[in-house]
């Protein structure tokens, strides 16, 4: 067995696509790499291994995630680790290229490797003179790199000349070397990858397109080409993760809310989250409230279509983790949690609340309406309905006038579909309807085969 297998845990967020690492360093000591702001699965994985967290590092300031770094230099008295050139504000171990730290028998030496954000270190982890991995964090992933236009689209192209340079560094240490990335398949942090999270440096000099680049020009076409659109909250989380998350006292609360002040709650501007599945969301649902329904995907999409500075409340369903609610919000910095609707619908009609259902259909069921794609520009050019018109669920708050009259709103399963039916009802939209399922559903269903491309209409 290898230095991983006995003595490396990784930690994967499905829903943002990212994983952290926990490292055992020995004498019941433990190092987490780029640990999240929700510790449950890192303290439950230290906790079977009987370790406490003595450092916690950071290859970046995060923008998809608050750190949890802070929290376990408060709880666990761990010394967090983290670039000088990041500036935090918190109390930390500055490190600079080249510098290295004795965790206590093992050695963590920091590597510069800007580009995906300007003070990205990369860290190799080795025992005396031997390497046994490195920690990329955004700059080498599996199939690519990290995205460069978090700073802004003035600073794209310099950083991702940056991240050509880090990528070529990287790839002078062995090729047996294991690589330990932070952001990989589903993170909005990364340009599309591969579903493997974890790889070798030999491997990607193999495979990763991005290493074959023959020029530093051809490099950064290639990796600007693949960058989509991201959350809105991203603009928020580097500066706070800069200052330091605020430390938590325990599990945070979802305090119970009557349907009195729910309706007090909308009158004052806040917001009502439906988090129950799609189909239950339609059969019925306080008019105005979002539906986001509690998935892996939750927190991407409560931070890119609500503001982080008005008071959610939640209906929730019967058998809701409630636990992972909050910490999906608390992740990315959303703390202004009224609570939840005690009783759920139920109590909302009981207290002779106002109810409204949206039309959830197969795909038979469709009729001739327009079609309404809300998905990623990514998969509407990799196969879409004939004359659908393509609005991407992120900005779709901000175009709901190009919506069509009366379309059938769909994505890929019918969560996001749900989600962009609620934003439209919100606007004043009738007479439209969800797609239970997806394009390839709908073609199927109407013998009109998918096609490719992104020249379909637009609102």
């Amino acid at each position: 067995m290898g230095f991983a297998d006995e003595h490396l845990t990784p930690l994967t967020d499905e829903g943002l696509g990212n994983s952290a690492y926990l490292v055992d360093l020995g004498n019941g000591r433990a190092l987490a790499m780029d640990a999240s702001r929700d510790l449950r699965a890192l303290r439950a994985a230290a906790e079977r291994r009987g370790l406490t967290v003595a450092f916690a590092a950071d290859t970046h300031l995060h923008a998809d995630f608050l750190s949890g770094a802070v929290q376990l230099g408060h709880d666990d008295g761990a010394t967090v680790l983290a670039s000088a050139a990041g500036h935090r504000a918190f109390a930390h171990t500055a490190l600079a290229d080249g510098d290295e730290v004795d965790l206590g028998g093992l050695t963590l030496r920091a590597l510069a490797t800007p580009g995906h954000t300007d003070e990205h270190l990369s860290f190799l982890l080795l025992d005396g003179a031997v390497e046994l991995g490195v920690f990329t964090g955004g700059s080498l992933i599996v199939g690519s790199a990290a995205r460069t236009d978090l700073l802004g689209s003035d600073r794209t192209e310099e950083l991702a000349r940056a991240q050509y340079r880090s990528l070529r560094r990287l790839a002078t240490l062995p090729d047996h070397l294991p690589v330990w990335p932070t952001h990989g398949a589903g993170s909005f942090c990364s340009v599309p990858a591969g579903a493997a999270r974890t790889t070798t440096i030999g491997a990607q000099k193999q495979s990763n397109p991005l290493l074959a680049a023959p020029t530093e020009d051809a490099f950064v076409a290639e990796l600007l080409a693949g960058l989509g659109t991201y959350p809105a909250y991203f603009a928020r989380l580097g500066e706070l993760n800069r200052t330091g998350p605020r430390v938590l006292d325990g599990s945070p609360l979802l305090p119970l809310l009557n349907a009195a002040q729910v309706r007090q709650l909308l009158a004052d501007g806040g917001h009502v989250v439906d988090v129950r599945p799609a189909a239950e969301f339609a059969a019925g649902h306080i008019p105005g409230a979002l539906s986001i329904p509690l998935r892996g995907q939750f927190a991407t999409w409560l931070g890119w279509l609500l503001p982080d500075t008005t008071p959610l409340a939640f209906v929730t369903g019967n058998g809701q983790d409630l636990d992972e609610l909050v910490w999906q919000a608390y992740k990315i910095g959303y703390e202004r949690l009224a609570g939840r609707l005690a009783g759920g619908m139920q109590a909302w009609r009981d207290a002779q609340g106002p109810v409204t259902a949206t039309a959830f259909v197969t795909a038979d069921r469709t009729g001739d309406r327009p079609y309404l794609d809300v998905r990623q520009t990514v998969e509407f050019a990799a196969g879409h309905v004939p004359g659908a018109v393509h609005i991407e669920l992120g900005d779709l708050a901000g175009r709901t006038a190009e919506a069509p009259a009366g379309p059938i709103v769909a994505c890929g399963h019918g969560e996001r579909a749900m989600t962009a039916a609620s934003l439209l009802e919100r606007a004043g939209h009738t007479d439209l309807a969800v797609l239970a399922g997806g394009p390839g559903d709908y073609a199927t269903a109407h013998g009109r085969p998918l096609v490719d491309g992104t020249e379909a209409a637009h609102g």
